[in-house]
């Protein structure tokens, strides 16, 4: 099937332009370029030999290698060889993933601190809140 670019753009965007199988960081320009860095495909996460749809809720970028290999295999299956549960984070979801660890790191840090008073609380926060944004959310 050919993509338009702004669906090949949608596609790449949802995990951040990551393989969705292994988490390796792929090039939008490589779409389709077997052999080169970064190199990308289209992959439906419900196999179409499985009766999986042509829509783009179904479509992942994923590494050729992954791809290949996953074949007609559930999502699900795929990611477990590479010890992942879940697809990348899209930026959006990404950035609201971060702020959320950062005011949770911000919570808890000041909690800590306050044991040792107000400036304690103050610097507890502070470096909570600068740990918890800093996670990857992909990892948590």
């Amino acid at each position: 099937m050919a993509y338009t670019n702004d669906q090949l753009d949608y596609i790449y965007g949802r995990t951040s332009g990551y393989c969705h199988i292994c988490h390796k960081k792929l090039s939008r320009r490589n779409y389709a370029r077997y052999g080169e860095r970064g190199a990308w495909e289209v992959d439906h996460s419900n196999a179409r030999a499985n009766g999986g749809a042509d829509h783009t809720n179904n479509y992942f970028a994923a590494c050729i290698p992954c791809n290949r290999e996953k074949s007609n295999l559930t999502t699900a299956t795929a990611r477990r060889w590479n010890g992942k549960h879940r697809a990348p984070l899209s930026r959006e979801k990404r950035k609201a993933a971060k702020f959320k660890n950062g005011v949770a790191g911000a919570v808890v840090g000041g909690l800590c601190g306050a044991v040792l008073g107000p400036g304690g609380a103050i610097v507890g926060s502070l470096i909570g809140a600068c740990v918890g944004g800093g996670q990857n959310p992909d990892k948590c």
